[in-house]
């Protein structure tokens, strides 16, 4: 299930040349099931963490093999958009997003 119509990228293999602008990813599963929806003010930054903290040991992000992402100046409420999206069409949250992370934003 693909949520943005970006096309679908190999993690590591690109996720290290993403510009440094405000935007939404979607981290996919060997599988291509959503695992995580995400936002960021800045898509280098974060993924530049992501690759080289291996996900912070976060070990639900660790099953990413492929990402989408879009470029957004509202990162939060496109997000949440998603989340939504993925919610009614799944009936459930993605596997690494949590309700506490949600109500938080």
């Amino acid at each position: 299930m693909e949520l943005l119509d970006d096309k679908v990228r190999i993690w590591i293999e690109s996720a290290k040349f993403v510009k440094p602008v405000s935007g939404v990813y979607v981290l996919y599963n060997r599988r291509k099931e959503p695992i995580y929806i995400g936002e960021t003010d800045n898509l280098e930054k974060t993924f530049t963490k992501y690759v080289d903290s291996d996900f912070e040991g976060s070990e639900c992000k660790q099953k990413t093999q492929s990402y989408q992402r879009e470029f957004t100046d509202n990162p939060k409420e496109r997000q949440l958009q998603l989340i939504e999206q993925f919610k009614s069409e799944s009936g459930k949250l993605p596997i690494c997003n949590s309700e506490i992370e949600l109500e938080t934003h």
